[in-house]
């Protein structure tokens, strides 16, 4: 045991299976987090997670200082912050991995950094199961199917030794190192947008457990059929905490796949943990996908510039019920049904003809579980233009997915209450009713809600018309 241990923090606000901390704590007698809030990464692009985080850096610092740990806010870049680190006091620095290109980047630089400071520092493994560069295809080269991936990345994690829970004990007294004037509440953003995610999310570690608890004793057994229905509570909704670290993804993967022999919905489930980790792969591997299409043949796709039709998507106005009901539901609680961000997406990029950037953009903001490599990687599988995609011509019908998972508009009515008086038979398609029962139950499409902003059967035939373009090129 010697000097001061310095975590930092980042996406990683727990206290299980947290290997910096944990190491920290066995190997120095005083520690003391910090978390540095670049405000480059979120103003105007991640407002969601500022919530998140404000509230996060709350609650994780009533947990650590159960073990005698200081949580420390500090508003800066993180280069510079290093960069004139001057302490009295001889620390080490701990932090665990962030899988994105620009933090790996940012490693290297705080590195050197350290180093010309003769800081000692040691980092560790982050929130994945595998780190990407451990699983590739036998020839080196990285792998471009989901399936195939998962296979091996899943045997590389169940054939590895397992790391053994990151445990802590209380230290025997309490050390700040920085005194920092900044607060959590300086993250927090000013928008009234924000205030209803309260009664939705209760962003701590305790809160992350006890729900993947009530996961696996009540509805993982029914996942692979419940997942689909918005109406039904079938997902796990553990995405915004696995994004923010409060629970590690390998606890969540031993705790819940007990049974996946026995059960097909256990696996589905699972997989949705290898998707996570495939679009970590494709990301570092395939970096260009953060700015543009991994399919370069996308590139001269004649994408429409409507900012009317945008901004009646990002509001919920669209005509279509189901893909209202799933932007409103985006803005309201900071999350959306993953069957409804499918539909959603689609119809942007498919009836709207947008530019799925624009979505992913919109998605960034608005997204309390928003992680870089899952949200570029799923706006370009629904374009078409990614790995492992959808093609472009699977166009999902916002009238028939409607009718197929939500039959009786429950989800639509939540989320769209002026159609709550519309008979289930019209809920998907309000616009077939004869104008006398519009009146009658106060819901005349056109002026209680909008008309469809475009015609299913026109929209369909103009992507296609799009797609086959790129083919004449």
């Amino acid at each position: 045991m010697s000097d001061c241990a310095v975590v930092w923090i980042r996406d990683d606000f727990r206290i299980r299976n947290n290997h910096a901390l944990s190491y920290a704590c066995k190997n120095h007698d005083a520690v003391t987090a910090i978390y540095i809030h670049n405000k480059e990464y979120f103003d105007g692009k991640r407002e969601a997670q500022r919530w998140w985080i404000s509230k996060s850096l709350e609650s994780f610092s009533n947990d650590l200082e159960k073990f005698n740990i200081k949580l420390e806010t500090i508003i800066s870049d993180e280069t510079s912050f290093y960069s004139k680190l001057k302490t009295k006091d001889k620390i080490s620095i701990y932090w665990n991995k962030v899988y994105e290109p620009d933090h790996l980047k940012l490693d290297k630089e705080i590195e050197k950094i350290l180093e010309k400071k003769n800081i000692p520092f040691k980092f560790f493994k982050g929130n994945i199961l595998n780190e990407y560069q451990s699983i590739t295809k036998n020839d080196g080269t990285p792998f471009k199917v989901f399936s195939p991936f998962w296979r091996n990345a899943e045997q590389v994690f169940l054939d590895a030794v397992p790391q053994k829970t990151s445990e802590i004990k209380k230290l025997k007294s309490k050390k700040t190192i920085f005194n920092s004037k900044d607060t959590f509440k300086q993250i927090m953003p000013k928008k009234d947008w924000f205030k209803k995610f309260d009664q939705y999310w209760k962003p701590s570690e305790d809160e992350a457990h006890k729900n993947l608890k009530e996961f696996i004793s009540n509805r993982i057994s029914k996942y692979g059929v419940d997942r689909d229905y918005p109406s039904i509570n079938g997902s796990s909704k553990l995405s915004p905490y696995i994004r923010n670290g409060q629970i590690h993804v390998a606890a969540i993967y031993e705790k819940s796949s007990k049974d996946i022999k026995k059960n097909i919905s256990i696996r589905k489930y699972i997989n949705e943990l290898g998707w996570r980790e495939f679009s970590h792969s494709l990301i570092n591997y395939f970096p260009q996908m953060l700015k543009g299409n991994l399919r370069k043949e996308f590139d001269r796709f004649p994408w429409e510039k409507n900012s009317k039709n945008l901004k009646a998507w990002k509001q919920g106005m669209t005509g279509y019920p189901i893909v209202d009901a799933g932007m409103r539901e985006l803005y309201e609680t900071g999350w959306m049904h993953n069957r409804i961000r499918m539909v959603v997406g689609s119809f942007l990029v498919k009836h709207l003809r947008i530019n799925w950037k624009e979505g992913e953009k919109y998605f960034r903001n608005c997204l309390l579980d928003f992680n870089e490599a899952n949200n570029v990687a799923q706006w370009q599988w629904v374009a078409g233009c990614g790995a492992d995609a959808a093609p472009y011509f699977r166009i999902f019908n916002p009238i028939l997915q409607g009718e197929k998972f939500d039959k009786e508009g429950l989800y639509v009515k939540k989320w769209v209450p002026e159609l709550s008086k519309v008979p289930s038979k019209f809920i998907h398609k309000p616009w077939e009713m004869e104008l006398k029962y519009q009146e009658a139950i106060n819901t005349v499409i056109g002026k209680n809600y909008p008309k469809p902003i475009v015609i299913h059967e026109e929209a369909r035939a103009a992507a296609l018309s799009a797609f086959q373009s790129l083919k004449k090129n």
